[in-house]
């Protein structure tokens, strides 16, 4: 025992001297500890001896050790040394006394040990004979194992003893956990990475090494193709044809297996066999020295501290210390969970057995929480954390949750539980804006006790007072308005006495006015039919039929509109007919053939204010005038009325044609002080036979296309700002001197305008059809021009085809 250090200074603080207390506690464990493993490693060592020499149990060398103490009047560990020392080679032998460890493997092992055995040095000895098997190697194999430190060391001594007196190429030993599961504790001849992938196996079926422990059986593999339909063989089949699983005793229970390999394809022999289990049987008492003194925790009934965490409610888990060599706690290992634990993989329960804190809870490592685990693991004293926040990921979505956690020290374990104490919060937050956003909220009724619970959003909805408390269903109907409680009283007292479910809409009154609400409630009903509970959720519908009643509104209004549009359409129509009656026709006008084509929009209810002109007057001249009156309907008739109409009066009166269009400028900015604006694009040209002359003014319009020997140009853009716009428009006249054969195009821009497009595109197309289209005398040139452009239809189209007969005299 080692005694107290020294006590610190005055100076130190008592937290200071409690820890120093702690330590020095906790060394003074550690030495016990220490002094018994290497007391029961000499005897378990001197027991072994015996067995191999002697060929008697366990039990009987234990009690030969003891009688010849008692005969030579010794203590019983001075008769475990003088039984070892008695078998140890002398100086100068193949074994010497005191051997330097030597690396086979990576892994430092006791040297000298396989010349001790009488194996047969002969190279190419691949195949066993059982006829020169070594009598020596039992002897031999007990005095090398006194020297192994640890498990691995246990695996080495085996492998060399039987590697070619047997052929054996591998060795492992598993032992099995308190969670059912195997645990590779020793292998030598086994590459590490197959080792590292065999390290830890679950419980499951056709596993050799389990079912040698379970049964206490050897399982003695020979037949690959048969072995590897029984069983999960460790590397591949062909690798080690003869395979041996055998079971080291124990004190109570069998908890261990060795596992033997070998390459060559022959079945072990019956002497073979009994060599290999004295092997193993010498190695019972080493391995439970050796695993008592690298076991971190205490014994410990694991399987009966799953079956109490089997029935409790909650996150509670058994944790057991992995130690590096230097004996820091690196990672714990989970050896009991209660059902509901679950880890962030989504693992629940007894799913987590056998994995380890840092797969689980990858974020724990370094934390407070982490300390606080090696604090309660180390002084126990129980561990209490504060409320902390872990970050998780459930369903690929981020989120970060609240813990309180409770580690306490269970023989040399950690017993740890958990609470998420935000999860109750959030989910009745969650509820909580539900109800608020969809404007409802739930409540439930006992008939038999009369209790009724609503939530805090249905006091909302019946804008009702929280001190008032809720409402009984069967008096519910007196809140309802009278004309619709009627209805209402006959669903809830159905609801009460058959358990027929009820959604139905009803109204209620209010400080803020008329409510629309919705009640959908179910019954639970006993063995009898009779209703015991009602469930059920009022929703405040009043937004979406405030909503229905605005829309049915807007359709009446919208419909009204609609009939006033058509209505004005159609005597718009009638107006523009009586205006403009023919909308083809061909005439022949002061010696010129003349074609015209109106053509309105086939889209919307309005009609437009395209309109034309062709008329002789009573000097023998002819005018032609093409307009466009900006926007629809009446009002745009009404104007292409009054233009038309004034310009033939005002040419027919001896007008030059600038003086007439300044007159119809003024005249749509004096009615626009009266109504709307108006504005409007025009065209005027009058023709005199006599000279072949033609002069034209042009308003804002689109130039007149000139068919000249197929070829087609635009006259020049004059100037001349549209009708309506401004009192200092100026208006040009030009002339046009016309030749036999000549077209000369009036037209309004729905004939070369298209939605999204530059009307640049549409006059070229347009002079391109024309060229084409308008060669000679053929009467049918401008339905050959229209047929070819295929106006879009969106707007008015109106076109004035003036042609001079090229036989014109």
């Amino acid at each position: 025992m080692q005694t107290d250090p020294t006590a610190p200074g005055d100076g130190a603080s008592p937290e200071v001297l409690a820890l120093a207390k702690v330590v020095a506690r906790l060394r003074a464990e550690v030495a016990d500890l220490e002094g018994l493993a290497s007391v029961v490693g000499v005897l378990e060592r001197a027991k072994g001896v015996l067995m191999a020499r002697e060929g008697v149990s366990a039990d009987a060398a234990y009690e030969t050790l003891v009688r010849r103490a008692g005969s030579r009047s010794t203590t019983l560990m001075e008769e475990c040394w003088v039984t070892l020392g008695g078998i140890r080679p002398k100086p100068g032998t193949a074994r010497p006394p005191a051997a330097d460890p030597v690396t086979t493997s990576g892994r430092t092992t006791p040297q000298g040990v396989l010349p001790a055995f009488g194996a047969d040095p002969r190279p190419g000895r691949d195949e066993p004979d059982s006829r020169t098997l070594p009598a020596a190697l039992p002897s031999g194999l007990a005095v090398a194992l006194t020297d192994a430190r640890s498990t691995d060391d246990t695996a080495e001594i085996l492998h060399e003893a039987l590697r070619l007196p047997l052929a054996v190429d591998g060795v492992m030993i598993y032992t099995l956990n308190g969670a059912g599961r195997l645990e590779l504790i020793g292998h030598s001849g086994i590459d590490e990475v197959l080792a590292a992938q065999w390290q830890d196996v679950p419980p499951l079926s056709g596993v050799a090494a389990l079912e040698a422990i379970t049964s206490g059986e050897p399982r003695w593999l020979d037949d690959p193709e048969r072995d590897a339909e029984r069983y999960r063989l460790i590397g591949p089949p062909e690798r080690w044809p003869t395979r041996a699983w055998i079971p080291v005793p124990g004190a109570d229970t069998v908890t261990c297996a060795i596992g033997f390999f070998r390459k060559a394809s022959t079945p072990f022999g019956g002497e073979e066999q009994a060599l290999l289990q004295q092997a193993v049987r010498l190695c019972g008492g080493p391995l439970r020295v050796l695993e008592h003194r690298t076991a971190g925790p205490a014994d410990l009934d694991v399987a009966a501290v799953q079956s109490i965490l089997d029935a409790v409610s909650g996150a509670v888990i058994l944790l057991a210390p992995l130690r590096s060599p230097s004996g820091q706690v690196e990672d714990y290992r989970i050896e009991a969970a209660a059902p509901e634990s679950v880890d962030v993989a989504g693992r629940r329960g007894r799913e987590l057995v056998g994995r380890r804190i840092l797969e689980t809870y990858p974020t724990v490592a370094g934390t407070p929480l982490w300390q606080g685990y090696l604090k309660a693991l180390d002084t126990g004293i129980t561990y209490e954390g504060e409320p902390f926040s872990y970050r998780e990921v459930t369903a690929g979505v981020p989120e970060t949750s609240v813990y309180s956690v409770r580690a306490t020290r269970l023989a040399g374990r950690l017993v740890v539980s958990w609470i998420r104490q935000d999860t109750t919060t959030r989910e009745n937050r969650r509820l909580a804006t539900m109800q608020r956003l969809g404007n409802l909220g739930w409540a439930d009724w006992n008939p038999g006790t009369g209790t009724v619970n609503w939530s805090d959003q249905v006091y909302a909805v019946f804008d009702r007072s929280p001190d008032l408390g809720p409402v009984p269903l069967e008096e519910l109907p007196r809140h309802v308005l009278p004309d619709d409680r009627p209805a209402f009283a006959g669903a809830v007292r159905r609801l009460l006495e058959e358990g027929v479910p009820i959604d139905r809409p009803f109204r209620i009154g209010t400080t803020d006015g008329v409510r629309h609400l919705r009640l959908v409630a179910e019954a639970e009903t006993d063995a009898y039919g009779a209703p015991v509970e009602v469930h059920g959720f009022f929703q405040d519908c009043t937004p979406q039929r405030d909503t229905e009643l605005a829309l049915m509104e807007s359709e009446r209004a919208v419909l009204v509109q609609r009939g006033v549009l058509q209505a004005e359409r159609a005597i718009a129509a009638r107006l523009q007919h009586a205006l403009l009656p023919i909308p083809e026709q061909s005439i022949e006008l002061v010696g010129l053939c003349v074609d015209i084509a109106y053509m309105p929009s086939d889209t919307g209810v309005n009609v437009g204010g395209d309109w034309y002109s062709a008329i002789e007057l009573p000097d023998r001249s002819a005018l032609f005038v093409v307009g466009d009156v900006a926007g629809h309907g009446l009002d745009a008739v009404g104007a292409m009325a009054q233009l038309r109409f004034t310009a033939k009066g005002m040419i027919i009166t001896g007008s030059a044609l600038p003086d007439a269009m300044d007159r119809l400028n003024t005249l749509l900015l004096h009615t626009a002080a009266d109504s709307a604006a108006t504005t409007a694009t025009m065209i005027m040209a009058r023709y005199r036979p006599a000279e072949r002359r033609m002069a034209w003014v042009r308003a804002g319009h689109l130039p007149p296309l000139l068919v000249r020997g197929g070829e087609a140009r635009f006259l020049p853009l004059l100037e001349g700002n549209l009708l309506g716009a401004s009192f200092d428009s100026v208006y040009v006249e030009e002339t046009l001197d016309l030749e036999p054969g000549d077209h000369l195009l009036l037209y309004t821009d729905g004939l070369v305008e298209v939605p999204g497009e530059n009307v640049d595109r549409g006059l070229d197309r347009l002079a391109g059809a024309a060229a084409e289209a308008m060669g000679g005398d053929a009467p049918d040139a401008l339905a050959r021009l229209l047929a070819a452009l295929h106006p879009a239809g969106q707007d008015d189209v109106c076109v004035l085809d003036i042609h001079l007969p090229a036989d014109a005299e």
